[in-house]
């Protein structure tokens, strides 16, 4: 990626859902959720040329895939903002696209937080400026979570996010097999269920990467099957990682159709990585590890 001289950049990292648990669908169709957050050194990367008009260019490997220009969340955020701000100044953003097009790794959010981060840095904007939240809300579900990208409890549609909270870095596999899901058609393939109590992941207890683990073992991922369902694949790709012998535990992030594995160190996650890309080239693959 070429930065334009004097652009102020920053990183869009991929979101994994270590846990997603559907509360229930509201009388308005929406569906809550519960979910614990973490950030992945994997990201795209964003640039931002101060300047007075608003334009994007998106390149890099996946770039192709992210549907038509007008439609990219990049640019509804600095128009969500700009409608919140008067005399804005907006720009020319450039973004390199890595991660996989809707892939349950809250990409596009993320690239949208991105912007709003960009925009906020060049109008010298607080970062907890209540009209950079607001335009973070009405530009999508999951950019108010990545509009500060550290491990968090997240419910409600997105809208309610806890403190960040201090989890142990995890290495990591991220393994998409090439195929694209839509949240909203996952979320229809649920059956349909009341609203149901609280019962968010016990943080509190998380004090190393054991009682981490023993705490995400005991949760899941509510929309896996119904991504299975609609993707008979990423049953094939959770059977690869559990099938490795250094993977401690393999899920499904978001509404897919990338799963993850944690492992036991970087270098077993790498290997693993290497492994896996020997057998399924044609597979997304990247070693990582999650935090914030």
């Amino acid at each position: 990626m070429t930065v334009a001289a004097g652009a102020l950049v920053e990183k869009a990292p991929a979101k994994v859902n270590l846990t997603l648990r559907v509360v229930g669908r509201r009388s308005d169709g929406y569906h809550e959720i519960e979910s614990l957050v973490a950030f992945s050194a994997v990201a795209d990367v964003l640039s931002l040329a101060p300047g007075p008009t608003l334009s994007l260019r998106v390149s890099g490997p996946t770039g192709p895939a992210s549907g038509d220009l007008q439609d990219n969340l990049v640019l509804k955020a600095a128009h969500a903002l700009a409608a919140r701000i008067k005399g804005l100044k907006l720009g020319r953003f450039a973004l390199s696209k890595r991660l996989p097009v809707a892939a349950g790794l809250g990409g596009g959010s993320s690239d949208a937080a991105a912007a709003l981060r960009l925009l906020a840095r060049a109008n010298r904007i607080a970062g907890n400026d209540p009209h950079l939240v607001a335009a973070a809300s009405a530009t999508g579900a999951d950019v108010p979570v990545c509009l500060d990208p550290r491990p968090r409890q997240m419910g409600g549609i997105g809208e309610i996010l806890s403190d960040p909270l201090d989890l142990p870095r995890l290495p990591a596999v991220l393994v998409n097999p090439g195929v694209a899901l839509a949240t909203k058609d996952v979320f229809a393939a649920l059956r349909p269920q009341p609203l149901s109590s609280s019962n968010p992941v016990p943080v509190s207890a998380i004090t190393s990467v054991e009682t981490l683990l023993a705490a995400l073992a005991k949760s899941g991922n509510d929309l896996e099957s119904a991504a299975v369902k609609l993707q008979p694949v990423i049953a094939g790709v959770l059977a690869e990682l559990n099938r490795l012998p250094a993977c401690r535990l393999a899920r499904m992030s978001g509404s897919g159709a990338t799963c993850f594995g944690l492992f036991e160190s970087f270098l077993s996650a790498a290997a693993a990585a290497r492994s896996l890309h020997r057998k399924h080239p044609s597979w997304w693959i990247r070693a990582t590890t999650l935090g914030g």
